[in-house]
This record gives structure tokens, C-alpha cells and sequence, in this order.
């Protein structure tokens, strides 16, 4: 590949030249910019970059961005890497501490979602149109809390890039996302609540239904409670874990952390704790009855006859088929929760109290979920005051 005489150089901010590359007969012209990008560690040579163009123009500008952002340390050297192959490299190598069912829903959604439509795009090259130009053709086609999902693992992934200095800037962060609509919340008043405590009088999962009923308790931490942290002598339970059946592997339930990885201490109404008690004395009765056939390796509170784990989807099921028989099929194993929290707050339990029974971050997203309930009870409590008034103005 012979050089024409044409040598020019930019002091100070590395050289530019003309080269010639004769191919199939012809002579093609091109520019080429040569700069010091830097040391290798290891060798000690100063490391040589190239920016090549088709106009002295286009190569100059370029040459001039670069070297300002070596002066200013904010360089980052050119990525030959698609973004389909740093996702791969980051999701095997930069998920420790994310639950194995997490880091497995990661994997599907750059599976399945991200690498298809801009996986072949270089590191480097991606910009923030190119990211919302992807995620407006998602929304097409999915629902806005997918999208959101999908945003929040591109991000995660691109952050790591940029700190691994492969990318000068996450260039998700300047996206828009479309808004989640917030979900219809279900909770069962106080009738409501009568009717499915009649219904499930004698039913086989009777006390596991009325616990995660009456102390807000999510599925899994219910269906994973175990015996250690319940303490009959102070009234207490402590929620440090979860039952989850695992996306990979043979599919069977295991305790893992609860969902933020935080664990809460409840003091619930003694009822509670005498269904409890109950619950303990059947398992004291299964084991006897039973013999060594009778394995509770978990320690769990609810098993079944034998004292292996009850199945989740089984469970869930079973309390569909319930509401269903009193009348409200759209409820779900979720909903006690919500109805153990506007319970709670209209009895008098301020907002602080409830967000820490439930495990919520902050008292401001307990407000946010059940705003609507609070707004209830400053009408009733304006009412209240309404009538004081009356009385003590003896109207």
C-alpha cells in the first residue's frame, strides 16, 4: 500500500496524512490520522491509534475531538465489541449478588427482546436515537412495564461499560419511557373478608390462607416461613426469607432472601399466633403418625402430611378456586395483602407502621400504593370533627 508525498501534520495533536490504496486497477485516496493514545502497561510502548476518512475535513474534526478528550481524561479507546457480545460478557460475569431467577429473566429478556433488534450494533457506535428509536418499537408490541424492564437491564449493562472505560457515556440515559399504567389495586372489605374466612373453614390450607391474610405476608414468605423465627414466648415472627421454585435446574422449591433482601420482625394479633400454635401441634401429630416417613428438612411452618413444602402453583390454584366460590373470582393470592394493609390502616395503624409489617423501601411508596385509603380517613376524620362541633356548640 504505497503513500503519496502528501504529509501533513497537526502539532501537538498527532499528524494527518493523504494515503493511496490501488485496487482492481484504480487509485483510491483516503486520509488517515495517527495519535498516541497512550501507555501499555505492560510493554511501556506508547499505544498508536488511527482515524481514517474520506476528507482531510472529516478526519481533522475528528482527530481534534479525540485528542481534547485524552487531554481532558475522558478518552475512551475505540470498542470492536457488538452490544450482543457485551451482554453476554455481562450477564456471565457482572450479575454476583442477583438472584438465580433474576439473572435468568435477564438473560431471556436480552434473549429474546435486546439482541435481536440491536445486538449487532458496535459498543461504541450505539447512540440515545438508536435506544429510543428500540424502545417505541417495543411498546408496539409490549406492555410498558416489559419496556421498562428491558430499559433497566440495557442500562445496567451500558453503566458497566462505561465504568469498564469501553464507552465514554450510557447513552440510555437520556431516554423517555412510556408510562406504567398502575394496576387496579383489589381489596377485600370487610364482608368480603367474612365470606372467605367461612369459606375456607376446614379447608387444608385454612391457616396458611388466614396468616397471610391477617399479617400482609407475600406467598413466598408465607409458603417459606419456618419454624426458628417464630417466637411463641414474645408473640413475633421475623420474615427473613422466601419459598421460590427455581426457572432453571430440577425445578424444585428453595428458601432464598425476601424480595429486597431485607428481613422485618412482625407483632401480630394473638390469633395469629394461636393459629400458629395449632399449626404446630397437626405437624406434631403428622410425625407422629407417620414415623421417620415424615421429613421436614426445611423446618417449615406449612407442609403437608409428610413435611415436604407445599406446592405453589398448587396453592395459588386452591385459593382461586375459593374466591371464586364466594363470588370473586378476580382476586388474587396478592390481594390479601392489600387487604391486610387497608384493614390496617382504616383500624387506626399509622403509615409508618404499615410500610414496615409490609417490608415496603419507604413510607412515601406505602402512601403511594394506598394513598386512596388515607384520603378516606381524613373525610371520615373531617366528619368526625364536623359532629364534635355540632355537639360542643350544642346545635
Amino acid at each position: 500500500m504505497p503513500y503519496s508525498n502528501v504529509n501533513r501534520s497537526a502539532p501537538g495533536a498527532g499528524s494527518i496524512r493523504q494515503k493511496l490504496v490501488e485496487r482492481n486497477g484504480r487509485t483510491y485516496i483516503y486520509w488517515e490520522a495517527r495519535y498516541t493514545a497512550g501507555t501499555d502497561s505492560k510493554t511501556g510502548k506508547q499505544i498508536q491509534r488511527s482515524i481514517t476518512g474520506k476528507s482531510k475535513k472529516e478526519v481533522s474534526q475528528r482527530l481534534r475531538e479525540v485528542t481534547s478528550e485524552i487531554d481532558r481524561g475522558v478518552y475512551c479507546a475505540p470498542c470492536k465489541m457488538t452490544i450482543g457480545e457485551w451482554l453476554d460478557i455481562w450477564s456471565k460475569e457482572y450479575l454476583f449478588g442477583v438472584k438465580e431467577g433474576t439473572a435468568y429473566s435477564y438473560r431471556a429478556v436480552i434473549r429474546n427482546h435486546i439482541k435481536p433488534e440491536i445486538g449487532g450494533i458496535r459498543l461504541d457506535a450505539l447512540n440515545p436515537h438508536t435506544v429510543q428509536s428500540f424502545y417505541n418499537s417495543k411498546f408496539k408490541e409490549l406492555s410498558a412495564k416489559t419496556v421498562k424492564n428491558i430499559h433497566g437491564i440495557l442500562h445496567a449493562a451500558l453503566r458497566q461499560a462505561v465504568l469498564n472505560g469501553y464507552i465514554p457515556n450510557n447513552p440510555t440515559d437520556s431516554s423517555i419511557r412510556p408510562r406504567i399504567e398502575k394496576k387496579e389495586m383489589h381489596a377485600m372489605d370487610q364482608y368480603m373478608i367474612t365470606d372467605f374466612l367461612e369459606a375456607i373453614k376446614g379447608d387444608e390450607y385454612e391457616y396458611l390462607f388466614f396468616v397471610a391474610l391477617f399479617t400482609g405476608m407475600r406467598k413466598g414468605e408465607v409458603m417459606g416461613l419456618t419454624w426458628d423465627v417464630v417466637d411463641f414466648a414474645r408473640g413475633t415472627i421475623l420474615i427473613n426469607k422466601q419459598l421460590q421454585r427455581p426457572r432453571v435446574g430440577d425445578g424444585t422449591c428453595q428458601l432464598v432472601s425476601t424480595k429486597n433482601g431485607k428481613s422485618r420482625k412482625l407483632k401480630p394479633a394473638k390469633e395469629v399466633m394461636n393459629v400458629l400454635y395449632r399449626v404446630k401441634k397437626q405437624q406434631m401429630a403428622w410425625q407422629l403418625k407417620n414415623g421417620e416417613c415424615f421429613q421436614n428438612s426445611m423446618n417449615l411452618v406449612f407442609t403437608h402430611e409428610l413435611g415436604g413444602y407445599l406446592n405453589p402453583n398448587t396453592v395459588y390454584n386452591h385459593f382461586k378456586e375459593i374466591v371464586k366460590r364466594i363470588g370473586e373470582p378476580g382476586l388474587r393470592f396478592h390481594d390479601m395483602r392489600h387487604s391486610y394493609a387497608v384493614a390496617a390502616l382504616q383500624i387506626g395503624d399509622d403509615v409508618k407502621t404499615v410500610q414496615k409489617n409490609l417490608g415496603h423501601a419507604t413510607a412515601a411508596f406505602t402512601l403511594d400504593v394506598y394513598g386512596h385509603v388515607t384520603d378516606q380517613m381524613k373525610e371520615e376524620s373531617a366528619n368526625r370533627m364536623e359532629r364534635f362541633i355540632h355537639i360542643v356548640k350544642g346545635a
